[in-house]
């Protein structure tokens, strides 16, 4: 993976899942960026990715993603230089009975989310009914992610969160983040009122019992032309700042997909976030870090690993504009004036 010094271009640069057309309003800061999409150049099984989640275990990279093949739930990719991938399992056989009990049309899982803390690895999930918000996030947890260790083994630990057709949030699209002394937050959202939060337990991994609190996060402003076309949310604590990454616009529509990746800052984990311009992200602001060019049309459904050792990476999928297939992207994510920009 080549790293360059950016930045000259970082001004440029700087200014995301459900699979909800259309083009973005309001107060974000727009610059298109085709740098990283034209230098792609990953190898071996990185087609037909949605939603890819990244972890490191050792000297191996993990990417988890939204199903492709219904007969494996949660495909699992793997590379040992963060250029060749492979496909080296799945988590589920099927999905879990209590999914299809309370969704009983259910087909797929979406935007797996790996994360590490109290002493083993911690998968959250979706599942949702297409285009609504009865939805639920789930767990499942292993203590290793190599599968030729004897200890491998996917424990499903059934439902953290959910969402019905009464509320105005959608429990999809789950991203964890432990803070270490400050705590372990799930944050998650699609549509309806946007981005929200919830305060985990750390030994079980389950919402919290001591912290009821659902935190609101970021949103779109609803107008006629755009619903509330944010998703694909991801946390992480950089220096002095947690950044939010989302999705704007609308993912799963092959070559005409128009998501593009934003983020926003915030001093504390629970926000308020804003963009470069101070805008807040609860009020539709948001710094445009990437987007689509003639080649690679929709990139988001991001995740961040931050990586002291290695260098700092966002994997993403974009769409190939020839045929819409969908591709896992892997690029450098690099920091200028305290804030990401994606290096090719």
């Amino acid at each position: 993976m080549k790293l360059f010094l950016l930045a000259l271009l970082s001004l440029a640069v700087l200014a995301a899942h459900s699979c909800g057309q259309g083009q973005s309003t309001g107060p974000a800061t727009s610059q298109p960026s085709a740098g990283p999409l034209d230098h792609y150049a990953l190898q071996g099984n990185v087609q037909f990715v949605h939603d890819p989640s990244i972890i490191r275990q050792a000297q191996t990279y993990y990417v988890f993603s939204t199903d492709h093949d219904p007969s494996d739930h949660l495909t699992i990719r793997c590379s040992t230089d963060r250029q060749n991938w492979k496909i080296c399992g799945h988590v589920f056989d099927s999905i879990p009975q209590w999914i299809v009990t309370k969704l009983p049309a259910i087909q797929n899982l979406w935007a797996p989310d790996i994360s590490y803390f109290s002493d083993k690895y911690h998968l959250y999930y979706a599942a949702s009914v297409f285009g609504k918000n009865t939805s639920v996030i789930g767990l499942a947890t292993n203590v290793t992610l190599d599968p030729d260790s004897p200890d491998y083994k996917w424990v499903d630990q059934g439902e953290v969160v959910e969402s019905t057709t009464g509320d105005d949030f959608n429990t999809i699209d789950p991203n964890l983040l432990d803070d270490g002394d400050n705590g372990v937050w799930l944050t998650f959202g699609s549509f309806w009122t946007g981005i929200k939060q919830r305060s985990i337990d750390k030994n079980s991994g389950l919402l919290s019992p001591s912290n009821n609190i659902l935190y609101s996060l970021a949103r779109r402003p609803i107008s006629d032309s755009l619903p509330d076309a944010i998703e694909a949310p991801f946390v992480v604590h950089h220096g002095a700042y947690y950044y939010l990454f989302v999705s704007f616009d609308f993912c799963c529509r092959g070559a005409n997909s128009t998501y593009r990746i934003m983020v926003g800052r915030s001093t504390s984990v629970n926000g308020p976030y804003a963009d470069m311009n101070n805008v807040p992200m609860l009020e539709g602001g948001a710094t445009e870090l990437l987007r689509g060019n003639a080649q690679w049309a929709g990139p988001g459904g991001q995740s961040v690993l931050l990586d002291p050792e290695l260098g700092d990476l966002i994997v993403f999928h974009a769409y190939a504009a020839s045929d819409g297939t969908p591709w896992l992207h892997a690029n450098s994510l690099q920091w200028v004036n305290d804030w990401p920009i994606i290096a090719p």
